[in-house]
């Protein structure tokens, strides 16, 4: 990591890793919008109430295991995803979701902080439709305290998500 990406993740409260992805995806002008908190916002209604924003504006990123293999799912704040809909799409036998500590040992990320891109390993990404129902979106930046606002077609594709209809819907 550059002294660059410390000092901007030192500033901005990102974790160094995403602010080295900002960089690498040209994104450096991600970095000077990224928020810190000064309570955690895991959830994504600890989230929306921090930015204040609607909870449909705040991007999960998700890790799931498709038959072992792990693969993000990101969806809106205020939508769950509907598993089986996730197996169907991957054309996988078994879908569930990733245990902590396999979220961290692909992303290199804790749960409550795990941005949609920038993480340890390259996973394959969905990103559910609903997404693009909002002009800004935000995202973890790493860090259970930080966030990053971004459109969602380009937060999609600097993921390299594929989009998807994933939501659950009420019966």
């Amino acid at each position: 990591m550059t002294t660059t990406a410390a000092t901007d993740a030192e500033h901005s409260g990102a974790h160094p890793r995403f602010i080295e992805a900002l960089r690498e995806l040209g994104l450096e002008q991600v970095a000077p919008r990224i928020r810190r908190f000064p309570e955690a916002t895991r959830t994504a209604a600890e989230a929306a109430a921090a930015i204040g924003c609607e909870l449909s504006q705040i991007c999960k990123s998700l890790i799931f295991a498709a038959d072992g293999v792990p693969v993000l799912v990101l969806m809106d704040g205020a939508s769950r995803v509907d598993v089986e809909l996730v197996r169907k799409e991957l054309g996988a036998d078994k879908v569930t979701r990733a245990r902590a500590d396999a979220v961290r040992e692909t992303t290199g990320y804790a749960i409550g902080g795990v941005p949609p891109f920038g993480h340890r390993t390259r996973t394959r990404v969905l990103a559910d439709r609903s997404l693009l129902e909002h002009d800004v979106v935000w995202a973890a930046a790493g860090t259970p305290y930080t966030v990053f606002p971004m459109a969602p077609r380009d937060l999609v594709a600097h993921a390299g998500g594929t989009l998807v209809d994933v939501r659950e819907h009420a019966a």
